[in-house]
This record gives structure tokens, sequence and C-alpha cells, in this order.
């Protein structure tokens, strides 16, 4: 354990993670170098690409400027759901599946 420390202390997680992304190492050979388990870095290189994904996912929404854009957003969506809804409409009858339905055992 005292040895795992030492190695650490000049190093951070983050080093750890960029090691691995860059393609300089596996996590095996990561597990080797500095005596933490492949799996331990595995699950930071994880967390850490499910926190950036996420990130750029909140990018993705754009603040509304003002009350007209709002309701020209409201009209958009609303009128995208119309469309969805005529779909599976359509969809349905087509096939004769209902899709609403939903399948699994009732609690």
């Amino acid at each position: 354990m005292i040895e795992r420390k030492k190695v650490l202390e000049g190093i951070s997680k983050e080093a750890i993670i960029e090691e691995y992304l860059n393609h300089e190492n596996t996590f095996k050979s990561l597990e080797e170098k500095y005596g933490i388990a492949a799996r331990t870095i595995q699950s930071w290189v994880r967390a850490y690409r499910k926190q950036i994904s996420g990130n750029k996912q909140l990018d993705k929404v754009k603040p509304v400027a003002n009350e007209q854009d709002l309701q020209e957003e409201i009209e958009r969506l609303r009128l995208k759901n119309e469309l969805l809804e005529e779909i599976i409409k359509l969809s349905e009858e087509q096939t004769g599946i209902n899709l609403r339905k939903k399948y699994g055992p009732k609690r």
C-alpha cells in the first residue's frame, strides 16, 4: 500500500486517464505501472467519458432569448409532438399492433 502512494504522489487520476485515452498504455499496463487495479482505472475512464458526454449535451441546449423565441419553440415542439403521434397512429393501423401497450408483468 505504501508503494502505491509513492507512485500516486506525483501523478493525478486525471493524468492516468489521459495516459489511457491517448493510447499510451492499456488498463493492464497502467495497473502494473501505478499499482491500481485495472478495473478501477477502467471505471475512472468510464466516469470521465460519461461526464464529458453530459457536458456536450448541456452545450446543445440553447438559451431562449425572449418571449417570442419561447413561443416559437413551444409551437415547434407542439407540431413535432403531433407528427410523432400521427406516425404512431399510422403504424398501429398498418401493423395492427398496439404500440402504446405496455408489455411486461403487472404490478
